[in-house]
């Protein structure tokens, strides 16, 4: 069956980290779910940047929008084209969530990066797009910012599926878990159903490992007499993190406060590996996949990085492997003043940023597509 279909027996689902018109309409998402047991897809405003602002696949379907509503607002004609294609994905992927009954198929639509520190707007703009694309198997996903928290929790209790994105550190993580838990208990109160809602906690991978690194090289560079411990540590925090990151969730679900809900048919909140694509050339291109594959997650990956799996990806039990490992290299990255709480809060807000850029350029470029601009 091929080793993406290996991974998904693993119990690690594998998502596609990309959404293209011509993609859709040649058929790939269709052919990734029938030979590679392709589950879910993810989109963001840095793919649908690339994917709307150049070329031609677009046009028609803006033209005919602006047609029938002149003067539209631009945000209001980027929305047009992402739904359409988000119902597209969705629709392909209704059959793996009618097979999983509601634990997979999913396709993820972000609300705007403008509105990540409004709490009252990112609930409403959730809302707005769950009844715009109408389909049981679409993701809202809201960044996991402090603002994020609450938008999360009434957003899970109105009956809709949440990606939590933009995790970085362990913190952030519970954090969201916990809010996702509160939605869940405050349906349940209402006496509403709670076995169809899913959830995803998108934790972000090689970021981390590309800052690191840098911070190691540099101090490496400068003679630091911590040098050998410090180039030890390369490439593995991110890795650490993430398991760390899990082994408090396998906690968390055996707790008794998740077996209420569980007794009630709630589906856990699966942590997904997202950023998955390696940064630096002299990494495995496969790293980030195969060193986290375990029961219950996700791993969404950029086509490049499946492409890789597929031909040379190593499937085995590696989330659960090692985890005092894992610890000792998180304690002696503390110990090296490495100060990853800091690189995690700084990697949130250059997230927010980086998609801000992309939506900025995303809706400049289909604002100079307006006939007659």
């Amino acid at each position: 069956m091929g080793l993406l279909n290996d991974l998904g027996a693993k119990g690690t689902a594998p998502w596609l980290d990309f959404v293209d018109r011509k993609f859709l309409e040649a058929g790939g998402l269709e052919k990734l779910v029938a030979e590679d047991g392709l589950t879910g897809v993810t989109s963001n405003p840095a793919i649908f940047e690339k994917a709307m602002g150049y070329g031609d696949a677009y046009d028609a379907t803006l033209a005919a929008y602006d047609a029938a509503h002149p003067g539209a607002a631009t945000i209001d004609r980027y929305e047009h084209l992402a739904i359409q294609d988000i119902k597209a994905a969705a629709d392909t992927l209704r059959p793996v969530y009618d097979r999983t009954d509601a634990k997979d198929g999913y396709v993820s639509l972000e609300v705007s990066p403008y509105i990540a520190d409004d709490t009252d707007a990112t609930i409403a703009e959730a809302q707005k797009l769950w009844a715009a694309v109408d389909r049981p198997n679409l993701m809202i996903k809201i960044p996991g910012t402090p603002a994020g928290a609450p938008a999360i929790a009434a957003t899970v209790a109105a009956g809709i599926n949440v990606n939590v994105t933009l995790l970085f550190s362990l913190e952030a993580y519970q954090r969201v878990a916990e809010a996702h838990v509160a939605g869940l208990e405050q349906r349940a109160a209402q006496g509403l159903p709670i076995d169809r809602i899913a959830g995803v906690a998108s934790f972000f991978v090689s970021r981390i490992d590309a800052v690191m690194d840098k911070a190691i090289d540099t101090r490496v560079a400068e003679g630091d007499p911590q040098a050998e411990a410090l180039k030890a540590l390369r490439g593995k925090v991110a890795i650490a993190n993430a398991k760390a990151a899990y082994a408090w969730y396998q906690d968390f679900i055996a707790s008794d406060r998740w077996q209420a809900l569980a007794a009630k048919g709630a589906q856990p909140q699966r942590l997904l590996w997202a950023s998955t694509g390696t940064k630096d050339p002299a990494y495995p291109d496969t790293l980030y996949v195969d060193a986290l594959i375990g029961p219950d997650t996700v791993n969404t990956m950029p086509p490049k990085t499946m492409d890789a799996f597929r031909e040379r990806g190593v499937v085995a039990d590696t989330l659960t492997a090692d985890l005092d490992g894992a610890r000792r290299v998180l304690a002696e990255a503390e110990r090296l003043g490495l100060d990853l709480d800091g690189v995690t809060q700084r990697l949130v807000e250059d997230g927010v940023a980086q998609f801000v850029k992309a939506f900025d350029d995303l809706l400049g470029a289909i604002a100079k597509k307006h006939p007659g601009a």
